[in-house]
């Protein structure tokens, strides 16, 4: 596992420490780590890390336009959603999420939005392309912090569906 780049790290924020516990709830036992300089892409976050941008795995929200209810997908930093699919999974159109809607539905803030610990379930598709990877860094509740997972503890935490989101 490669860790952060070489003392960045910081103590656990609220949002992180969430996060951590989430984790620590599933029985698993995936770290946390919040980086003193921020990592607000997935360029940064792999910069950061030291992996490819491939293995980042970012965590995007949106609204349903209809329900008014969220979707999350979790995909590859490599990767752009493909909204008319997502639309498609869903079974009406999407909108962009609002930072507000994303921190009222989740308990997270925009750029740090987790796979797991939202304020109540949340539908989520996982991308299929970070299934095929060994290792993935995720956002951890806050836009410095992440942690290091397999695709396999990724679907687990998330409860979601592996779809192509592409």
């Amino acid at each position: 596992m490669t860790m952060p780049a070489g003392g960045d790290e910081k103590p656990l924020s609220p949002s992180a420490q969430k996060v951590q516990e989430a984790i620590l709830a599933l029985g698993l036992e995936n770290r946390v780590f919040e980086l003193k300089h921020p990592v607000r892409t997935a360029a940064d976050a792999a910069a950061a890390v030291g992996c490819d941008v491939r293995q980042i795995a970012k965590s995007i929200i949106f609204m349903t336009a209809r329900s008014k209810r969220p979707v999350l997908v979790v995909t590859s930093g490599a990767n752009r959603v493909n909204e008319e699919t997502l639309a498609t999974l869903v079974g009406e159109p999407l909108e962009r999420a609002t930072a507000d809607f994303v921190r009222e539905q989740t308990g997270f803030a925009i750029g740090g939005v987790p796979p797991l610990g939202h304020r109540q379930r949340v539908e989520t598709f996982l991308d299929l392309d970070l299934m095929s990877l060994e290792e993935i860094w995720a956002a951890a509740g806050h836009p410095n912090a992440l942690f290091h997972v397999t695709p396999e503890e990724l679907l687990q935490m998330s409860n979601a569906r592996v779809v192509s989101v592409t």
